[in-house]
């Protein structure tokens, strides 16, 4: 029988982190799945340097799909680098969620350990605890932002979805052109079953994590994908070089905006 992974593991150098930093705040989530199993559902809130009034929120989800390693491991890899060098994202605060899907991480299943793909139960009225936790942080949190990271097993190269405000797709493409320094990227016509131009898709599955449906006006959503096949600290590394993309490409749009 394999063994289970530790989540706990995963989280004590981070908590440790956080009780010697002024912007790091552990606050995981306590729940009890529809399997009626006590787990933890790990966030961090992260406020960066500047005015918090008028700071961007973002929200960076990993793990939603337990055996996709590489978007957990660039969550905590970025909360560290950030941590110990807060002006990489003056401005910014973050809600982070490295490990959506505790059960399934533990097992190294794509599923909860229900047998439900969380990742399309998303505003569908679900029944599993993970997403209704996740549902209500959605809409009290309202964020400016969505990233969500992912990694997929039948895709050679990196590409990521596109949802929500007009301006996205402009910061996703320069996010996949830093990222393929470190990875291919897919050029494939068709991505996933759906159209592709250049690695970006701009529809996407039914039921999967996103801003509330009423929520207006809409954040940017990204989901940013790795090839699962790749080693697993290059995907580490395409995922960061891309998240950090996103939020310089974020803050030079908001402040163009606001100037208009």
């Amino acid at each position: 029988m394999k063994a289970r992974r530790d989540v706990t593991e995963l989280l004590r150098p981070l908590d440790e982190l956080g009780v010697e930093s002024g912007h790091l705040f552990p606050v995981h989530l306590d729940f009890t799945t529809s399997c009626g199993e006590r787990a933890l559902l790990p966030r961090y809130y992260f406020a960066g340097p500047g005015t918090q009034s008028s700071f961007i929120r973002v929200g960076l989800f990993a793990g939603i799909h337990g055996d996709e390693e590489a978007g957990v491991h660039a969550a905590f890899e970025f909360l560290r680098r950030i941590t110990l060098e807060p002006e990489r994202v003056r401005g910014y605060e973050f809600f982070i969620y490295p490990v959506c899907n505790p059960t399934g991480f533990a097992d190294g299943t794509r599923w909860s350990r229900s047998g439900v793909d969380l990742n399309r139960e998303f505003w569908r009225g679900t029944a599993e605890t993970e997403v209704q936790l996740l549902e209500r942080q959605l809409q009290n949190l309202l964020f400016d932002g969505i990233l969500a990271l992912h990694a997929d097993d039948t895709s050679a190269g990196l590409y990521g979805f596109v949802k929500g405000h007009a301006l996205t797709r402009e910061v996703l493409e320069p996010a996949l052109a830093r990222a393929e320094k470190v990875l291919p990227r897919n050029y494939d016509k068709s991505i996933d079953n759906f159209a592709a131009q250049a690695g970006v898709i701009v529809e996407g599955y039914p039921g999967i994590l996103s801003a509330p449906p009423e929520q207006h006006p809409k954040p940017f959503e990204i989901v940013f994908e790795t090839p699962q096949l790749a080693p697993l600290e290059l995907q580490v590394e395409a995922s960061l070089l891309a998240v950090q993309e996103i939020l310089d490409r974020f803050r030079t749009l908001i402040s163009e905006a606001q100037n208009i």
